[in-house]
């Protein structure tokens, strides 16, 4: 899998709503996972969606999620930068050097779906998510 740069896009609990909205728009195939599929089960939050990924025919990405519960939302700052793939050292070459500088909000470390995942805002104030994915064996 080639590392694959696309927008990601934040939403406060309308989520679900905006990204069955873009797939009428591009088509395509759409993937959504909830807070609650990750464990956040009984909670305010079970519902709302974790990660949402719309893949169209005409090579479009767009991901997008619903605000993480203890993160506000905050008008105008409904948007990052992802950059996720496999090649391990690539992807790590790009957090350290779009880390070094930048306020980090998501160290860059294994998480609960699998993958090694950070958040970060640079120093132009640009936030961005890198993702190394677990290869698929």
């Amino acid at each position: 899998m080639a590392s694959r740069l696309n927008p990601y896009l934040s939403f406060d609990g309308t989520a679900r709503e905006a990204m069955e909205f873009y797939k009428e728009v591009f088509g395509g195939t759409l993937k959504l996972n909830t807070f609650g599929e990750f464990g956040q089960t009984g909670t305010p939050d079970e519902n709302k969606i974790m990660h949402g990924m719309l893949e169209t025919d005409a090579g479009f990405t767009l991901m997008g999620a619903d605000t993480p519960p203890g993160m506000e939302a905050t008008r105008g700052n409904y948007f990052s930068v992802s950059v996720s793939g496999e090649d391990e050292a690539e992807l790590r070459g790009y957090w350290d050097k779009l880390s070094a500088d930048s306020q980090v909000s998501v160290p860059l470390a294994k998480q609960m779906w699998g993958d090694v995942f950070g958040m970060c805002t640079d120093r132009f104030g640009v936030p961005w998510m890198i993702d190394i994915v677990e290869p698929r064996g």
